[in-house]
């Protein structure tokens, strides 16, 4: 490595590099801004604040900026299912019928495109491992081309938010045919939603008080949640997206709540900050524990941590491209299983996990370099299966290498070539 050692065993100069790749993404009006830190061997080595939470104000990023982290969500609903199945209260192979008569009798289309009334019935209930690893056959109406991705919308609104209750949403979704058999292959859907539903029912409570009290306020993430309280919005970065028409960049952003709302998406309704979030990747990273408090067995990280498609499942695309080369899938986190095939996504030790949102936050736990890193933007992407390759990153154009440099880059500071 060149340069001097800083925080955490980095090279500086190496350090130094991954600010200057960012820049430039920014310059081009590809993407608002940044905030991006990396955690390694107990300090915080590097936050890098670029750009704008809001372009037209010129309001900077700032490392307490909030940012929507959709499915960054998951992995949170999925330790709250593990510590309901730690206590006893539910197995991996239970049936979720148990305590979702909704999702009784399910019908499967014959054709995942097909028509809706072309069906068979399924040959079994949905299983709570189905949820976590997205072998339930539900769908999103993003992930889906056919008239089922229509029957989604129409059915259960928007996944970015509904009028329905949560009972109201269960009943509705239990109306409509998976897509393919439970178990049969990662179809990516609602299946974490249903976990979060899932977990309250279990626990008697609602999804969000259950996470509240047992896993956001212990670990201190205070400015994580469901909605934004008033006193905090001028701290929430805008989402922006780029006009296909104009080729400008355009705010999309979310209207804010005037309350938590009744219905909390397990599957990706958080708003949080790199520093909350990366207090829970902390304790995942640590085998279930931070600061002396234990949230979960090493045992059961571990479980979470290995991957669960079989190599048959691996081989179809996710979202139009070959996600799996290099990764796997366990309970509710991808891996890292070859970094010489991931090289093309990006970097990562063997063993590393996380999971991606679709505003392009997306963070990750290497075990082997005792390292998090985090990258946060606000970039919204058409939800077509189409538009896979952007969706993943959560960017367009210049702004789709962002990523794949920002890990690369943190990897090289390391002096390793991944």
């Amino acid at each position: 490595m060149d340069g001097d050692l800083a925080l955490g065993g980095f090279s500086s100069d190496g350090l130094g590099a991954i600010p200057t790749a960012l820049q430039p993404v920014i310059d081009a009006g590809d993407l608002s801004g940044f905030v991006t830190l990396l955690w390694r061997k107990g300090e915080t080595a590097q936050v890098n604040t670029l750009g704008w939470r809001d372009v037209e104000a010129k309001t900077p990023m700032t490392r307490d900026t909030l940012f929507r982290i959709a499915s960054m969500t998951k992995p949170i609903t999925s330790v709250a299912a593990l510590m309901l199945l730690e206590e006893g209260k539910l197995r991996l192979d239970d049936p979720v019928t148990k305590w979702m008569p909704e999702l009784k009798d399910l019908r499967v289309l014959k054709e995942a495109t097909g028509p809706l009334d072309a069906t068979v019935p399924a040959e079994r209930d949905i299983t709570v491992d189905d949820l976590m690893t997205h072998r339930s056959g539900l769908a999103y109406a993003f992930t889906s081309i056919g008239p089922i991705a229509q029957a989604y919308e129409t059915a259960l609104g928007s996944p970015l938010g509904t009028h329905l209750s949560t009972d109201e949403w269960l009943a509705a979704l239990g109306t409509l045919p998976l897509s393919y058999q439970p178990g049969e292959r990662f179809h990516y859907s609602h299946a974490t939603d249903v976990l979060g539903f899932l977990v309250g029912r279990i626990a008697g409570t609602s999804y969000r008080d259950f996470i509240m009290q047992r896993i956001l306020k212990p670990l201190g993430m205070d400015d994580t949640d469901f909605w934004c309280p008033p006193e905090k919005r001028d701290r929430m970065a805008k989402l922006y997206r780029i006009n296909p028409k104009t080729d400008a960049m355009e705010d999309v952003s979310l209207p804010h709540l005037p309350g938590p709302p009744e219905f909390c998406a397990g599957g990706g309704g958080l708003i949080s900050t790199a520093d909350d979030y990366l207090r829970f990747a902390r304790m995942m990273l640590n085998g279930g524990e931070l600061d002396g408090t234990r949230y979960l067995k090493p045992e059961t990280v571990a479980l979470m941590r290995q991957n669960r498609l079989s190599d048959a499942q691996r081989q179809v695309p996710f979202m139009g491209i070959p996600f799996w080369l290099g990764q796997g899938f366990g309970l509710g986190v991808s891996v890292i299983t070859d970094p010489e095939k991931q090289a093309w996504m990006g970097a990562g030790s063997e063993g590393s996990f996380g999971w991606p949102g679709a505003f392009g936050t997306w963070w990750q736990a290497d075990p082997e370099e005792d390292m998090v890193m985090l990258y946060l933007i606000q970039n919204s992407m058409p939800l077509e299966p189409e538009s896979a390759a952007q969706l993943a990153t959560g960017q367009r154009t210049g702004g789709r290498v962002a990523l794949p440099a920002f890990q690369k880059l943190t990897y090289a500071a390391l002096g390793k070539a991944l």
